[in-house]
This record gives structure tokens, C-alpha cells and sequence, in this order.
């Protein structure tokens, strides 16, 4: 089974002695993410008027609302690096939705996405709300979504997007696509502005297949994630932040995709990324 494959792989049955568990812990998630979205949108009243693009409040409160969600799910980060401090963005493997939490939870970020996931039920509006930048796949409009994320990163923003452009089995790093950071090269940015690979390695719970906790190819969302809930304990997750780039010590687009594709592999094939089983 690789990562573009169109079957998703044989999980086991949910077993009846779980069902109890995924109860809870749903009930759990729903009024975490219903009192942090209410809170958020009520913070953005606030922020709206008086900080425009900028928003000081309403990232503290995605930060709070994923480590909570990751606590119910039992699934627990290590990180190791310091999170970039200077203007610019974070790019990292896509494994899994898991990722958004774990990666919200660690550092201030708003991400880059796909356009489509603007349109998903839910969460879509959650992806929103908390500021995600959607861009259409479309030459056409390269110019544009360009100066989308030139006008987010002047403002302060840190930005996080996903270079591979599609998610694995958790195993492996796809080839970075370079289209995105052409925006870092912009006249009176790339003189300033950094880029800081980051690895995501999972770690499954003992006994469980490796990819338990990946998300891709055609999987279905609701099913993935009773799957998770149903687990005693989800596992691990290690979060690797690699050093910052420079944008303007590589030359173009391209150099920095490949410099930022081969930090993250290294950390990838780090041993020590990979704890042992619990």
C-alpha cells in the first residue's frame, strides 16, 4: 500500500468495548471545538475593526483549542527546535488531518489550502475562521493568490503550508512542489523573510499498523476518525523544527523547495524521531 493508492488498507473492526470511549471522547471534542469557536468569533468582533489583517487575540485561542483536542484523543507531541521567531512561513510533510491540530497546537500559524477544503462540511468554516488562505489550482490566477500571501506575510503573519500538495501514508516525504514559494521572492520581502522546514513522524500505539494514525488517497474522514478515538492511546507524534532559511541566501523558488524538501527528509530518517512503541 503506497501513498497514492486507491484502497485504503484493511482495518480491523471497531471492537464493541470501544464504542463507549469514542462516545466520550466525541462529546469531549464537540464542546471543546463549540466553546473555542464561539469564543473565537467573538474575539474577532474585536479584532476586525481594530487590527485589520492582523488578528493578537484569536491565534491564542487555536493554540489552547488543539492541545485540548489532542489531550482527549491521547495522542501526544514532542517537539524538539525552536519555532521561527522572524517574519516568514513553515512548510512541513502532510501525513494526516492530525497534522492541523498538532502543528496549531505547537506554534501560531495560519495555513495554506487547497481550495476545495474551503467547501467541506464544517470544516471548512472552521478553516475560515481561524484564517486559512484557500488557493484555487488555477495558472490563471497564480498572480493573484501570489499577492494573497505577500499582503498575509507584510502583515506579520506566519503562514504554513503543505509543499507536497497531497498527503501520505506517514511513512515517507513526497517531492516538495515549488509554486508556493515563489511569493517569499517578492521586491522588499526576500531580504527579510524565512522559511522553516518542519517533519511531522508519527508513531502508531503498539500493536497497530504503522499508517494507523495517516490520513490519504481515498479514506473517509468519519471513519479514520472513530478509528483514532477508539484507541486507548493514539500514540506519538514527534515535531521537528528544523533551522530557519534564509529566503535570500538561495537564489530562487525552486533551491529553497529542494533546500526545505531535504531538511525534512533528514528529519524523517532520524532514528530518534521514531520512539519505541507504548
Amino acid at each position: 500500500m503506497t501513498w497514492h493508492a486507491s484502497e485504503p488498507p484493511p482495518w480491523p473492526a471497531i471492537k464493541p468495548r470501544a464504542w463507549p470511549r469514542i462516545l466520550v471522547r466525541l462529546t469531549a471534542l464537540s464542546g471543546i471545538m463549540a466553546f473555542g469557536l464561539l469564543l473565537h468569533l467573538l474575539l474577532r468582533l474585536v479584532e476586525r475593526p481594530f487590527f485589520g489583517l492582523r488578528r493578537p487575540l484569536t491565534p491564542g485561542v487555536t493554540q489552547i483549542v488543539c492541545r485540548a483536542v489532542l489531550k482527549v484523543m491521547g495522542l501526544r507531541v514532542q517537539t524538539t527546535g525552536t519555532p521561527l521567531r522572524a517574519r516568514g512561513a513553515l512548510v512541513a510533510n502532510h501525513a494526516s488531518w492530525l497534522d492541523i491540530f498538532v502543528l496549531n497546537a505547537a506554534v501560531r500559524v495560519y495555513f495554506v489550502s487547497k481550495e476545495e477544503v474551503a467547501r467541506w462540511p464544517g470544516i471548512g468554516f472552521l478553516a475560515r475562521t481561524t484564517g486559512t488562505i484557500f488557493i484555487r489550482r488555477d495558472r490563471k490566477e497564480a498572480a493573484q493568490q501570489t499577492q494573497v500571501l505577500e499582503d498575509r506575510l507584510r502583515a506579520g503573519h506566519r503562514l504554513l503550508f503543505f509543499p507536497e500538495g497531497t498527503s501520505s501514508d506517514s511513512l515517507r516525504v513526497l517531492p516538495f512542489k515549488s509554486t508556493l514559494f515563489a511569493a517569499f521572492y517578492a521586491q522588499g520581502l526576500r531580504d527579510f523573510m524565512q522559511v522553516q522546514p518542519v517533519t511531522l513522524v508519527y508513531r502508531a500505539p503498539g500493536g497497530a499498523d504503522p499508517r494507523a494514525l495517516a490520513w490519504w488517497g481515498d479514506m473517509e474522514f468519519a471513519g479514520h476518525l472513530l478509528r483514532v478515538l477508539a484507541m486507548p492511546y493514539a500514540g506519538q507524534v514527534t515535531l521537528i523544527l528544523h533551522a530557519p532559511l534564509r529566503i535570500s541566501d538561495l537564489p530562487d523558488r525552486k533551491a529553497m523547495a529542494l533546500a526545505c524538501e531535504t531538511a525534512v527528509r533528514a528529519g524523517m530518517a532520524d532514528p530518534s524521531a521514531r520512539p519505541e512503541n507504548r
